[in-house]
């Protein structure tokens, strides 16, 4: 039984030895269960929401501007969900892991983008968001004369996870349009505003004390592969090799393909070293490569043991072995191959550069670019690099079983301002990873710079969206969907191994590895709060949006000469929540029922 079953077990035990005791009188009134949740009631703390309540002038002026801010998401949001309801069922897209049913529930170990390392910080943050949400709501009542019944806590079966309080209907009814609406619009400016703090307190000191720590970090490592055989894995810093010290991938290579030695020294973390043993191995491969070799994750790689009738056992020797030769024969584990040696290019951006001179989006092979022997996507990557925007470039490509030469004239590329093909590139040679090492990346300096620090060398992707605070908020919600979005690993924020691939110094220097915890605290208390905020802000009942849009379109109705006024805002009304829900679950189960 997987953990989501185990959890949906839990809670309807839970629901129904809860109903148990209510129908037996042995729950007290002021706990009320509804399924998993359960609610303890109290009248005690109404005199504290009086005397925050005091700055009335102040409190109509915050939500003021709380509504104006709701209003506008209420109609994006509207526009946006009904739009992507559309495009789903006009062309269904396939389903990813964001459609999983686990997937649209809080918990952390559950979701599989809400690791459970990271649940203290998770919880607190919802705690955060919930309590200030509904604070909101209190004070405001009070600043408009509307009474509070009770306040209290929620409970998720045990674990508290919010509170809430409970405004008297009947002074609700009394109250005037505009005063409700700024009591249900609080709650949201709240969450709003804690967002903006928690970010700026992230965005500022806390990144600008964090920086990433030497050498190339270790996501993991190909399984059999030399280093997964030397006990490299994931958490690891590759420091040095043979004695030189290394901080990127491309320094990585090229102290590996320096020397053809069948056993390399690594240092590992600046403090231990390992011996690996090379060999050949193609740790992964394209669809559609022209050896027609498959590698699935996780399974042991395909050897390579010769080319072109050369042993090898290294990068460079398989470089050597190709020499000036356009084709190459493979012995492998998987039987002899003959392909046609290059840097693979996956697709072509139409009317990218490339496109523009072959006339293709389909996939080929790119053997020679002005006038350098193209032998792998390194190859291919460190000539661009030494190219210029506008510049006219002579580029042999191999396609449709034949070769030829081109005239591109490139672009420039957004990251580094260098020429640009207009292309994505696969890792390796030919449609295949082959490596003599077999350690995978972590983009540790990406991540930094996504969240607005200095990623160094690393920055990559991080670089590129550098900008505004607004694009760093942007970002930053995206992180721990990053696999789905930017196709770089998950970040759930700075826990376990990943700590060991930054270093803390800067202005809270003297916290250490505190800096780490406050980061996370931050990250997923803006993360959360801002998701409660946009959520209520849906216009569709019993959400605060769908409440503001109730009292603002009787504000509206109330002007025009109607004989039911009722009963058009309720048929305005429900029509847009029944819009919204339709939407919702279009968005949520669209995929997995119509892709």
């Amino acid at each position: 039984m997987n953990t989501l079953l185990w959890v949906l077990a839990g809670f309807i035990a839970y629901s129904l030895l809860a109903a148990l005791l209510r129908a037996r009188g042995i729950l007290p009134e002021y706990v009320r269960v509804q399924g998993p949740l359960t609610t303890v009631h109290t009248r005690r703390g109404r005199e504290l929401l009086d005397r925050l309540a005091a700055p009335k002038r102040f409190w109509r002026a915050w939500s003021n501007v709380g509504l104006g801010i709701a209003l506008v998401i209420m109609a994006g949001t509207f526009v946006l969900l009904v739009y992507q309801a559309v495009v789903i069922l006009q062309n269904p897209p396939a389903p990813t892991q964001v459609n999983q049913p686990q997937n649209f529930l809080v918990i952390p170990g559950v979701n599989d983008f809400l690791p459970l390392s990271v649940a203290p910080e998770i919880l607190f943050g919802l705690l955060v968001g919930l309590v200030v949400h509904e604070g909101g709501h209190g004070i405001l009542s009070r600043v408009e004369g509307i009474d509070v019944e009770s306040m209290g806590i929620v409970l998720l079966t045990i674990l508290p996870i919010g509170a809430f309080v409970e405004p008297s209907e009947e002074s609700q009814r009394r109250a005037d349009r505009g005063g409700k609406s700024r009591m249900f619009a609080a709650g949201v400016t709240n969450n709003f505003a804690v967002t903006l703090v928690a970010f700026a307190l992230l965005f500022g000191p806390v990144i600008g004390s964090i920086t990433v720590a030497p050498g190339v970090a270790v996501s993991g490592a190909y399984a059999g592969s030399p280093a997964d055989a030397a006990g490299i894995s994931g958490g690891d810093r590759v420091t040095a090799i043979e004695g030189t010290p290394v901080n990127t991938t491309q320094e990585l290579d090229a102290a590996l393909l320096a020397t053809d030695a069948g056993t390399v020294s690594v240092e590992l973390d600046g403090e231990r070293t390992v011996s690996v043993t090379r060999e050949l191995v193609v740790a992964g491969s394209v669809e559609g490569n022209p050896a027609n070799l498959t590698v699935e994750s996780g399974t042991d790689p395909i050897r390579v043991t010769a080319v072109n009738g050369t042993a090898v056992s290294t990068r460079a020797g398989f470089e050597s072995a190709v020499g000036d030769s356009r084709f190459a024969r493979l012995d492998t584990s998987a039987g002899e191959r003959t392909i046609p040696v290059g840097a693979y290019i996956t697709n072509v951006a139409e009317d990218g550069p490339l496109y523009n001179a072959t006339g293709t989006t389909q996939p080929l092979i790119v053997s020679s670019f002005n006038g350098e022997r193209i032998t792998s996507s390194t190859g291919l990557q460190e000539a661009l690099d030494r190219t210029a925007p506008d510049q006219t470039v002579a580029v042999e490509v191999y396609r449709d079983g034949g070769f030829e030469t081109v005239q591109v004239t490139l672009g420039e590329n957004p990251q580094d301002g260098n020429g640009f093909l207009g292309v994505n590139i696969f890792q390796g040679t030919s449609g295949l990873l082959l490596t003599d090492f077999g350690t995978q990346e972590y983009p540790a300096g990406t991540y930094l710079s996504l969240l607005g620090g200095d990623g160094g060398d690393g920055g990559g992707l991080g670089s590129a969206f550098a900008g505004s605070p607004l694009q760093l908020v942007y970002v930053s919600l995206l992180l721990p969907l990053a696999s789905v979005v930017l196709g770089i690993p998950n970040f759930p924020g700075f826990t376990g191994e990943v700590i060991n691939f930054y270093q803390v110094g800067g202005p809270l220097g003297f916290l250490g590895g505190g800096v780490f915890i406050v980061a996370n605290v931050l990250f997923w208390t803006a993360w959360i709060n801002l998701q409660l905020g946009l959520f209520n802000c849906i216009p569709g009942y019993p959400l605060d949006g769908g409440r503001i849009l109730r009292t603002s379109t009787e504000a509206v109705v109330s002007r025009l000469p109607v004989d039911d006024p009722h009963t058009v805002v309720r048929t305005i009304t429900t029509s847009i929540g029944l819009t919204m829900l339709a939407s919702l679950v279009l968005m949520i189960f669209g995929p997995t029922l119509l892709g």
